[in-house]
């Protein structure tokens, strides 16, 4: 029968996880983000070149599953350690922690750079014509009307890949790190009741990406006030 107490305790112990669950994930969001921010922006503005070097780098990130990167970059570079120490980088990809963040990084990178470009893609050429007739160019008309109707159209499929990142940090237990799914291995390990204790695990997870779908909910709204006056009238 469930034991609600031990259910109790466990949810108590893995709840301390969630600081470095929320870390990695937000770290690894706003890099990745960042990042295929840049590669959408070449795919759309960098010509054939452009186009070439963000569906090779889309191709292989999204071809290819996150755990295999992790574990290339965790285990696999430690092959070449001598290596890493002569071009100082081997502090980085000795702490399991940073290489969970860049194989994260990398992964999100991939889809949120084909969703960025098909949020640029459906900036409409009357929308950009309209702010170069009041004197718009440059970066001021990228950053006033081309970038905010992007991440507005771009918003709920981003949303998506958010929620999906949160849940991939659950893979940076595999490599030793103790987040809320490496705190419910740990758990396990010691008790054998893997039933209760995933089942807490899981609704940590549901309770994270409910407050986050109704945050990304709150901004679509805020990004929309035309559609809020649309609906009033």
């Amino acid at each position: 029968m469930t034991d609600i107490d031990f259910m109790w305790d466990s949810f108590l112990t893995l709840l301390s996880g969630v600081p470095l669950t929320l870390e990695l994930a937000i770290t690894s969001i706003l890099a990745g983000s960042a990042l295929a921010l840049a590669l959408s922006l070449l795919a759309v503005t960098g010509g054939a070149m452009g186009r070439s070097i963000a569906g090779a780098y889309v191709f292989v990130f999204r071809g290819s599953p996150l755990l295999v990167q992790m574990f290339l970059i965790y285990y696999g570079l430690g092959q070449f350690r001598h290596g890493l120490q002569d071009l100082g980088l081997w502090w980085f990809f000795r702490e399991p922690y940073w290489c969970a963040v860049l194989a994260l990084t990398l992964n999100t990178a991939a889809y949120c750079s084909e969703i960025f470009r098909g949020g640029l893609r459906a900036v409409s050429s009357q929308e950009i014509e309209a702010a170069r007739a009041c004197g718009m160019s440059g970066v001021l008309l990228f950053r006033r009307i081309i970038l905010p109707i992007a991440i507005r159209h771009a918003l709920p499929a981003y949303g998506n890949e958010i929620i999906l990142m949160l849940k991939a940090t659950a893979l940076a237990s595999v490599i030793t790190i103790m987040e809320v799914t490496g705190l419910a291995g740990k758990l396990i390990a010691d008790s054998f009741r893997a039933f209760e204790i995933f089942v807490v695990a899981g609704a940590i997870y549901l309770a994270i990406n409910f407050v986050v779908t109704r945050i990304l909910m709150l901004v679509e709204y805020w990004l929309s006030p035309h559609m809020r006056m649309r609906l009033q009238s």
